[in-house]
Parts: structure tokens; sequence; C-alpha cells
């Protein structure tokens, strides 16, 4: 590793700017504008549009808040003149771990014969009564303000709220957009978790529902019945490529999508690695080119639930989220091919208590073979999936801790057309960046 001049370790990547804005979900960049989406803060601050025409210098230029206290807007899109963000309500204090409520409470009745006390439901979450309490309010409160609001952002110093689309259950989580279509990612009434819901938007102040896809399972108001606990099985997003969605499922690892007819989506094919690899499945996509005579698909998996406080001790040891490639030239045999991951040793801020260490995302789309991804704790990695069997490293970005953070929680990247990438930390900080891999 080596030291750069700004004091972060890198390998063949640099530091052009930093801004320490608030910490976000997501970055997008369209023409000499960014927009970062933000994670929950006490300003209610939804998106930052910086100007980055002049990359060494960039600019805030307009912010845009929440008038909720109970809801977010962490991601966000640009199509043209048509920017989306998405509205969804605020976690607990204890994040996804309240996803394993209903879990912990099945196994609880098995083993007692009885509904267990909110103590005992406490004790085997490993968390305090008052945790538990919170968990529970929050579960019974009702909320009625997920969706996604639609901006014209013609003018990115001014964007313009020109609609306001609501779905259900919690909102609307990640998602993707073309100049004609939105594909959400929601939870909707009669669906346990989240599913696919696709918008058209030729008239962005009208978005019209085109239809919806889930997991057989998730339907229970049309008597289907889920194989798993709670919401661990769900889509995060679907990525578009030519006439297929790939989704990402969460636990229940990803699916291939004909979309074709975009009315009648129909699954092609799926694989799900979950067990054995313990850390859900968060962004799925296929490598543009064939490598090898070979069609391949790239999986990233979020550091998630291994990093909970309570799992301090039993996460040591523990394989961490990272990437893995696969050979989808037959989707109704998907095998997979090859695992990249950072190790604990690359990273000084690897075993930074209360910190994630591991991957989250990557640039949801390729040229070439090359993937850029962040990972929690370990910055920017480069990744050549040339050979598909041994992913390799080729450049890296740690950025030292900003604004008094102790590790570095790199959360989402951008590559845009200069080749520059523009990377948000989840806790604070937004960086340009320019690789000579």
């Amino acid at each position: 590793m080596s030291k750069t001049d700004t004091g972060a370790l890198a390998h063949k990547v640099r530091r052009l700017a930093h801004l320490d804005i608030p910490g976000a979900g997501q970055v997008t960049v369209a023409g000499r504008y960014a927009y970062i989406g933000h994670i929950p803060n006490k300003e209610h601050l939804g998106t930052t549009i910086v100007d980055i025409a002049d990359p060494y210098n960039p600019r805030v230029v307009a912010t845009v808040t929440l008038d909720d206290p109970f809801s977010h807007s962490h991601k966000v899109r640009v199509v043209g003149d048509v920017m989306i963000v998405n509205h969804e309500r605020n976690m607990t204090k204890i994040g996804r771990r309240a996803e394993q409520v209903p879990a912990a409470r099945a196994a609880l009745v098995a083993a007692l014969g009885r509904e267990p006390s909110a103590s005992e439901m406490a004790a085997k979450l490993a968390i305090s009564q008052a945790d538990y309490r919170e968990v529970e309010a929050t579960r019974a409160k009702p909320y009625e303000n997920g969706g996604f609001k639609v901006y014209d952002v013609s003018d990115p110093t001014k964007p313009k709220l020109i609609a306001y689309h609501k779905t259900g259950g919690i909102g609307v989580h990640r998602f993707a957009m073309d100049a004609r279509y939105a594909y959400i990612s929601t939870e909707m009434d009669g669906y346990i978790g989240n599913i696919l819901v696709t918008y058209d938007i030729a008239d962005p102040r009208r978005p019209q529902e085109v239809s919806r896809w889930w997991m057989p399972g998730q339907h229970i108001a049309g008597g289907e019945t889920p194989t798993w606990s709670g919401k661990r099985h769900r889509l995060h997003h679907a990525l578009r490529f030519g006439d297929e969605f790939w989704a990402s499922c969460w636990h229940g690892g990803f699916r291939v999508v004909d979309c074709a007819d975009i009315a009648k989506p129909r699954t092609l094919g799926a694989y799900n690695y979950h067990p054995p690899f313990p850390e859900p499945t968060h962004t799925v996509m296929p490598v543009p080119e064939r490598i090898g005579g070979k069609r391949i698909a790239i999986t990233i998996d979020e550091e998630d639930q291994a990093q909970s406080a309570n799992e301090e001790n039993a996460r040591r040891g523990r394989l961490h989220a990272g990437i893995a490639t696969f050979d989808v030239s037959d989707l109704s045999a998907i095998k997979p091919i090859g695992l990249f991951e950072v190790s604990e040793l690359d990273s000084p801020f690897s075993r930074v208590e209360g910190a994630r260490f591991g991957a989250h995302q990557y640039h949801e789309a390729m040229t070439g073979t090359l993937v850029y991804a962040v990972w929690f704790s370990a910055g920017l990695r480069i990744i050549d999936v040339a050979d598909p069997a041994a992913p390799r490293e080729v450049g890296f970005f740690i950025p030292d801790p900003a604004a008094g953070r102790s590790a570095p929680q790199s959360n989402d990247v951008m590559l845009d057309e200069r080749g520059l990438l523009y990377m948000v930390d989840r806790l604070v900080g937004f960086d340009i960046l320019e690789s000579s891999v």
C-alpha cells in the first residue's frame, strides 16, 4: 500500500476533490452535475446537487429537504431532465435486525410452547428490552408516505417537484430508470417484502403502473405462502439490460427475468447461494461481452447483519460480503465460478469496533472487464474479472475517515463518461477520484 498526499492508502487511484457533506446512500452523475441521496440525518436533507464541471472544485448548487421526519430519500437517479428519489420509512436504531423478529418469535414459540414475553424476545435477539419495545412500536405504527418523488431538473440549481407517487408498506428502497420506465423496488399492500413495480414515466408528472414481478411466496393476498421467515427473501432492486431484468433478491439470491413484454415479466433463471454465504445479495449484473465463449454475471453482497454490535465476537472468522462470478450461459443451469474478497489485512479499519467491514455496491454498468466497487471500511476497489474464476484487484483507494469518524464507510460509487469516479460515504463525505488503471 502507498500513502497519497491526502493521507489515504491508494494504488493507481488519486483523489481530485473532497466535500464533507452528510452521509449518503447513492450518487448518480448526469452531465456536469452529481446528485447525491442522503442517509437519514438531523437536517432532514434528502438530496444534494453538486456542480462537478471542474472536478477539482465541486460546488453544491442545490439541496432538497424532506418535510417528513419519519422518512428518508437516500436513493436518486436522473435521466434527461427527470430526477427520481425514493421515499422510505426510517429504520429503527437497530436497523435490519428487526427483520429477525418473525423467525425469533417462531423459534421461541416452538421451544416454549407459548408466545414469548418481551424480555424473552429481547434476549433471543440479543438486544435491550428498550430496543425491542422500539422495534415493536415502529412495526405497529401506520405509515402512509412510502413511494417516490419526481423532479424536473431541467435547471439542476432549481429542482421542481412535479409528482409524488405513493406505493405501499414502508415504501421504496432502491430503483433504476431509463427515459421511458422507472423500475421501482417497493413494498406493496398484499405482498411480503419488496417487489418490482414498473412505471411508465413518459409523462413524468403522471407515472402509470405497467407491471409487477415478485418471487413465488411473496403475494400473500393472492394465497401464496413464503418458505422463508419475515422479509429475508425480497427484491433489493432490479437492473434492466436489454430485454432482461437482473434482480437481486437479498437472502433469496438472484433472478433473471424476461421483460421483452414489459407488461408480462417472467422469470428465466434463478440461483441462491444463501446458505452457505451469510450476507445478502445486493446487486447482480451481466458482463457486457462473453468471456471464453461463456456469458458471465457478477453479484455483490452487502455486509449487513454480521456487523451488528451484538455479533462483534461471532463475526470473527465469518465470511465477509464480497463479489462472486457465475456462468449464466444457460439460465436454467446457472453455475458459480469464482469469488473475490478484501482481506482484513488489506485495510487498517477492518476491525474498528462498531464499523462494518465488507462489500456493499459497485458501479451498475461495465465497460470491458473492470468492476468498480466500494467496501465498508476499505474504500474503492477496482477488480478485473477477465478471468472470472480468479478475479483480481488492480487498483484501490481507502480514504481516511472524515469529520472525526472512526472508519470510512464507503457506500456507493459511479463512473462518468470522463472516466472519473464519484464515491460517497454513508456517514460523511463525497470524493471525486481518478484512476490510472
